[in-house]
């Protein structure tokens, strides 16, 4: 385990905890692909570097899991983080020459054509940098890494890249919103827990008691039906299932007006907007198919819900980790299902799940099937690593711009993880934004092309609108 001399000066040692299950699972999946988290920001007006920087190491000492690196140990084929005493993280700077030759070498034929901004070309080189891709035992690897890339007319892109086994997305939302406060110079009372702030635990820890179990025999008799469920499910059209895979963004964004509708209708209906992003893509994605009408096909969605208030103890939402739990349902298809059917479909699948508390009880099943997909991809459809179509949040996050963020010249921020490892076809990372809704859809590329996806969106946005006029 490696250990700089700075870590024990005075006697002060690295803090040492193993990686929970769940956790263990993000270990293993990032290697391949999937789990890089990413918050970019971008500001019309230049950052101080040390005072951004001096912010950063603020954060690392308010949540210690943001200044851990990851040990792998080959023997016991485990993870652990390591905490040391005091943060570290170094802010890399990207002048305008380094940057564009970034995205000239990474993306030739996007930057020739300018048909995607500079600022998204970033944020998708940031899901494919992955730092952790080869575990070495004689080299831990820091968990939180940060950017700086200048772009033209005058515009500068923050990036935060993290481990997902220590940033989910609320962990990324909480980031945000503390690294924006502090940038405006407010004092939340969120950065304020001092240096003797605790560890966090895993999940697994703070399940409420009994819930994470259940008989032997039901475990293997649900591991079974996930297991053949997995084998009849219907995925989108891949266009190259061989080449190395990266990860792709296309944004799905409406007005304000469009939004207020959509969410009315969910109120109106009961259904939250999950069920509804839900039900569009997967009605678009039968849609592509160009399936015979009365064809049936299944569909898998995974939901993946936020635990922190239903654990024990609670944990609040500026709580870092991971704490997010995924709830898996099928739904058969025909072609001609009414959005608003679908969803409500949807919807109570979820629901039902719940009711049995199949967000604690079924974690480890789910664990242990992804990590044995990971091993053997030759247990999903072509290698394709794709265990469902579509992915969700349950409840979708709210950013309410201000005075104070246009005077650091705040522009635009995505937020989102990387899939090209296993993983859904898409992954919808939503935000309400100033009331408009602004979806980070990512998807595994060349396995589906950016025009296919981009077709698809657009169906799915047409399919949101004509359902609520």
């Amino acid at each position: 385990m490696s250990i700089s001399s700075s870590d024990s000066v005075n006697g002060t040692q690295p803090k040492i905890r193993p990686a929970g299950a769940t956790e263990l699972s993000w270990c293993k999946a990032v290697p391949g692909g999937t789990g890089i988290t990413v918050l970019t920001i971008l500001l019309s007006k230049p950052p101080d570097t040390q005072f951004l920087q001096n912010a950063l190491q603020k954060l690392q000492i308010c949540h210690p899991i943001l200044n851990s690196k990851l040990h792998f140990d080959p023997v016991a084929n485990s993870f652990s983080y390591v905490i040391p005493p005091n943060p570290h993280i170094q802010i890399q700077p990207f002048d305008l020459p380094s940057t564009s030759q970034i995205l000239r070498t990474n993306f030739p034929d996007d930057y020739a054509s300018a048909s995607v901004s500079h600022f998204h070309l970033i944020l998708e080189h940031e899901l494919n940098n992955n730092s952790w891709q080869n575990p070495d035992p004689s080299s831990d690897t820091d968990v939180f890494f940060a950017s700086l890339y200048t772009l033209e007319d005058d515009k500068w892109v923050v990036a935060l890249r993290l481990h997902t086994s220590a940033c989910d997305r609320t962990s990324a939302v909480a980031l945000l919103k503390g690294l924006l406060g502090v940038m405006v110079e407010e004092e939340g009372v969120e950065m304020e827990k001092g240096k003797d702030a605790e560890v966090s635990l895993g999940i697994e820890e703070y399940f409420p008691s009994g819930q994470g179990s259940k008989p032997f025999w039901a475990r293997g008799v649900d591991m079974l039906g996930y297991s053949l469920n997995s084998l009849r499910l219907s995925n989108l059209n891949f266009k190259d299932a061989v080449s190395p895979r990266l990860s792709r963004v296309v944004r799905l964004k409406m007005n304000a007006e469009d939004t207020r509708r959509i969410l009315s209708s969910c109120d109106k209906n009961g259904i939250k907007l999950s069920g509804i992003l839900a039900a569009a893509g997967v009605i678009a994605s039968h849609s592509s198919k160009r399936v015979p009408y009365d064809q049936w096909e299944k569909y898998a969605v995974v939901t993946l819900m936020d635990c922190r208030s239903i654990l024990d103890p609670a944990l609040s939402s500026h709580h870092v980790g991971f704490y997010h739990s995924a709830i898996l349902n099928t739904h058969d298809i025909e072609g001609g299902e009414k959005l608003w059917e679908l969803a409500e479909r949807i919807h109570s699948s979820f629901e039902n799940s719940k009711s049995y508390k199949k967000h604690f009880s079924d974690m480890a099943d789910l664990n242990f099937l992804m990590c044995r997909a990971i091993e053997n991809p030759s247990l999903t459809p072509s290698a394709s690593l794709r265990t469902s179509l579509i992915s969700v949040f349950e409840d979708r996050m709210i950013h309410q711009s201000n005075k104070l963020h246009q005077a650091i010249g705040l522009e635009d921020f995505i937020g989102c993880a990387s899939v090209h490892g296993i993983g859904p076809s898409i992954a919808i990372f939503d935000t309400i934004r100033d009331g408009a809704l602004d979806c980070a859809c990512v998807f595994p590329f060349p396995l589906h092309s950016r025009e296919q996806m981009q077709e698809l969106i657009d169906d799915m946005k047409r399919i949101l609108l004509d359902g609520t006029t």
